[in-house]
């Protein structure tokens, strides 16, 4: 089902970009992707990034004050569709499924409120991929403090087994440091059936992308983790605290 061990190196790849959300954290009526990061929407980075790393294809759900995305990004050469409810990150994915639909190949899924992340981040995620002949690779970052974030659960030969959020961990899993940074890179073969066939039993009452881990896992197909050493490359923006710092961040980048 991965059919990756004949993927060449060079191979282009397709990207999903998650951009639904309306950000309650943020404090504001805009939708989260559109407060401006260094005098630019916030969605504008990850879109950059996925471009760069050479994203044949970007297709961006939208969610939240959707008309005005598609209005700041008409002349971006993106594909938009949309998650007219919120019923989490598996079902914002399955919203793609129709624009991929004679797709055979990998897809690496961002996040809209990822704005640091770089596309050599994006290329190295995928090489690992391909080179571990992956089904699934998901990219993951071991922070100081992981309070608050999913856990990557491995086997002891270092495949992933599951993402389990921290309010459906139990003690031991929630002493793991590595944690899921909400982007993956997937065979889409696989990545649209296994969406398709989530379950909302969990603490939030939502359809986890997360759960497609245990999904492949449970085929005998291939999970892998691709670890990115910064984990302030992958923070996600959730607070205007947290949108300050990314800017201060960006700012000592390109000094």
């Amino acid at each position: 089902m991965n059919g990756s061990g004949d993927i060449r190196r060079d191979e282009k790849f397709s990207a999903i970009i998650l951009a639904a959300g309306k950000g309650k954290r943020m404090k504001s009526d805009l939708a989260k992707v559109l407060h401006p990061l260094c005098g630019l929407p916030m969605l504008t980075y990850p879109v950059a990034a996925a471009r760069a790393a050479g994203a044949k294809k970007i297709v961006v759900v939208i969610g939240h004050q959707a008309e005005q995305i598609r209005e700041q990004f008409r002349e971006q050469g993106l594909i938009f569709t949309e998650q007219r409810e919120q019923l989490g990150t598996g079902h914002a994915v399955l919203q793609a499924a129709e624009a991929f639909r004679d797709h055979d190949g990998t897809i690496v899924i961002l996040c809209g409120d990822v704005p640091l992340i770089r596309p050599e981040t994006v290329m190295s995620l995928c090489d690992q991929h391909r080179m571990e002949g992956a089904t699934i690779t998901v990219l993951t970052t071991i922070p100081e403090n992981p309070t608050g974030y999913g856990r990557v659960v491995k086997a002891s030969g270092g495949r992933v087994v599951k993402i389990v959020e921290e309010r459906d961990a139990l003690p031991e899993e929630k002493k793991i440091r590595e944690i899921n940074t909400g982007i993956y890179c997937v065979e889409s073969r696989f990545l649209f059936g296994a969406v398709a066939s989530l379950g909302n039993r969990n603490a939030q009452g939502e359809y986890y992308l997360t759960d497609i881990v245990d999904i492949a896992c449970k085929n005998g197909l291939v999970a892998i983790s691709c670890v990115a050493h910064d984990p302030l490359e992958v923070m996600g923006i959730n607070t205007p605290e947290d949108l300050e710092r990314a800017g201060r961040s960006m700012m000592a980048q390109n000094q």
